[in-house]
């Protein structure tokens, strides 16, 4: 396995349920399918669905089951799909406590249900980080960066991640 794709929900994953009458965080990887099968990719990859919360909703268990996730997995390479609200919160949860591996969040302001664009380029950005760009440490994909995640911050005035 070359990458390991951790999804932990987030706005990315929301969808229209028609019942409910609101935005749900579906207990599935569909989004995440749908964009790695329009790839027609040699991709080498695992996919695994976990905790599927909005970010505001996660808490300090949620990321120790995070963490383990990270440091089970069969690769120095980790994609991490969560929301943005608590992103950098996560990250800075997993850098304290992770070594020789790269990871990588990524989200979006919108749900790919809704405007697949988005979803769709800061995933992309993030793969390319992992595998045209590898190095040890803790990043952040979002809105045509790849930063440090200590060097970058949701800008909630504009809607857009930015360099701190």
């Amino acid at each position: 396995m070359e990458i390991a794709i951790i999804n932990t929900g987030g706005t990315f994953n929301k969808r229209y349920d028609p019942i409910k009458g609101e935005l749900i965080v579906p207990r599935d990887n569909l989004a995440i399918e749908n964009i790695l099968k329009s790839y027609h990719t040699n991709l080498d990859y695992v996919l695994k669905g976990m905790i599927f919360k909005d970010s505001l909703e996660m808490d300090d268990k949620d990321r120790e089951s995070l963490l383990n996730e990270i440091k089970n997995a069969q690769t120095k390479k980790v994609l991490v799909v969560h929301g943005t609200d608590t992103m950098r919160k996560s990250a800075a949860f997993i850098a304290k406590n992770i070594e020789e591996k790269c990871v990588v969040f990524t989200g979006a302001m919108e749900p790919f249900s809704i405007n697949p664009a988005e979803a769709t380029a800061n995933f992309t950005l993030a793969l390319a980080k992992l595998l045209l760009n590898f190095e040890e440490g803790v990043f952040i994909a979002m809105h045509s960066l790849v930063l440090p995640y200590s060097k970058i911050i949701k800008d909630r005035e504009r809607g857009i991640f930015c360099r701190k």
